[in-house]
C-alpha cells in the first residue's frame, strides 16, 4: 500500500514511516494540514493516517475538504483526542476508522490489512501459473512459493494488477518508491532485474512472463506463454 502520514509530531511521524517501510508498504509524510491536503489530492494513495491536532487546517478540516474534493481515499485518524465524542466526529466527518494515541504499532498494521481486505477488489491476483495475494503477501508460480523483497512484491503486485499492458517507469516510481524518488537513478531497472530472476529465470522450464518493453517500460504476458 501507499500510505500518506499527516503528522506533526516529527519523531513520531518518522518512526511511522520507517514502520509502515519494513512492513513492505510505501509512506510518504507531511507535517501540516494544508501540505497534507496537498499531496492528498494530487497523489494515489491506498489509505490515509490522519492526525487531528495539526497546525493550520486541523486535521478535521482536511478530512471535509479532501470529500468535498471527491477524494475517495480511506482516512484512518490517528490521534490523542480519546473521546467519544472526537471518534464520533471523526467518522461523521469520513473516517473510516480511529486509532487512539498511545498506540501499539502491529495494531496500526492489522487495521490496514483490515482495511486492504475490505478495499481489495481481487483478493488474490492470478495470471497464468502465477498467484499473489496481497494481504498476506504470499506468491507462488507453478505452485512454487517465490520469496521477495518488499519492492518486488510491490512491483509484481503493480504489474499483476495491468495485466499484458505497459507500466511506465514513472507509474512504478509513483506506486513503489515515496515522492523524493531520483527518475534519473537505475533503482528500477535493478529491482526489475532481481525480479525477473525469482520469476522467471529460476523456471527455466516455463515461459518467461516478464517483458521489457524497450522505451515504455514492462509488463507481464496477458495471453497464454508457450515456451
Amino acid at each position: 500500500m501507499r500510505i500518506l502520514v499527516i503528522e506533526d509530531e516529527i519523531r513520531l511521524a518518522e518512526f511511522v514511516c520507517q514502520g509502515l517501510t519494513q512492513a513492505g508498504h510505501v509512506a510518504d509524510r507531511a507535517d501540516n494540514g494544508a501540505t497534507g491536503l496537498e499531496l492528498a489530492a494530487t497523489t494515489e494513495y491506498d489509505a490515509i493516517l490522519l492526525d487531528l491536532m495539526l497546525p493550520g487546517q486541523n486535521g478535521l478540516e482536511v478530512l471535509r475538504n479532501l470529500r468535498e474534493f471527491g477524494v475517495p481515499t480511506p482516512v484512518i485518524i490517528v490521534s490523542a483526542l480519546s473521546g467519544t465524542g472526537h471518534v464520533i466526529k471523526g467518522l461523521d466527518a469520513g473516517a473510516v476508522d480511529y486509532l487512539r494515541k498511545p498506540f501499539e504499532f502491529d495494531e496500526l498494521l492489522a487495521r490496514l490489512r483490515a482495511l486492504q481486505r475490505k478495499t481489495a477488489t481481487v483478493p488474490t491476483l492470478r495470471l497464468h501459473d502465477l498467484t499473489l495475494d496481497p494481504v498476506l503477501r504470499h506468491v507462488t508460480r507453478a505452485g512454487q512459493p517465490l520469496s521477495l523483497t518488499n519492492r518486488e512484491f510491490a512491483l509484481l503486485e503493480l504489474l499483476l494488477r495491468s495485466p499484458g499492458r505497459v507500466v511506465t517507469k514513472t507509474r512504478m516510481a509513483e506506486k513503489v518508491w515515496d515522492v523524493d524518488f531520483d527518475m534519473g537513478s537505475n533503482v528500477i531497472e535493478v529491482h526489475v532485474s532481481q525480479l525477473r530472476r525469482k520469476l522467471d529465470r529460476a523456471f527455466p522450464d516455463l515461459p518467461p512472463l516478464l517483458e521489457t518493453v524497450v522505451g515504455h517500460g514492462y509488463r507481464l504476458r496477458a495471453a497464454a506463454p508457450t515456451a
